[in-house]
């Protein structure tokens, strides 16, 4: 005995309105398709603006003498070198004491504050 919805059921992917102008997911491998795609137009642009080609797809060997391209400003250069100065020196204070040396100075930090915990006095007596 076959039931009356037998006929009406489909089966299969949920088919939206629009039809084929809505985007696909895209699966892993068309992710790595797009990415192979966008290396090869940005080795095309490479070619084609700078004139040469990338150092991993000449002929000749690599070059071993590092390039170094400054970007940073005189101000930014001279900050990194104050912090790491004050750094430098941050740490040799650190190190010139011992544990001992520590809690004394921290003890005696300690007896100089004064003890606002405490009731104050109030009144004769």
């Amino acid at each position: 005995m076959s039931s009356a919805y037998d006929d009406v059921i489909t089966k299969g992917g949920l088919k939206l309105k629009g039809g084929e102008k809505l985007a696909k997911v895209a699966s892993g491998k068309e992710e790595e398709e797009e990415q192979v795609r966008q290396r090869t137009i940005l080795h095309l642009i490479a070619v084609v603006f700078v004139g040469r080609q990338p150092d991993h797809l000449s002929d000749r060997p690599p070059s071993t003498e590092p390039v170094i391209v400054v970007t940073k400003t005189a101000a930014q250069l001279a900050f990194e070198e104050a912090q790491r100065k004050r750094q430098r020196d941050r740490i040799h204070k650190m190190a010139s004491k011992s544990h001992k040396e520590k809690v004394d100075d921290f003890n005696k930090y300690l007896e100089s504050l004064s003890e606002h915990h405490d009731i104050p006095k109030v009144g004769p007596g």
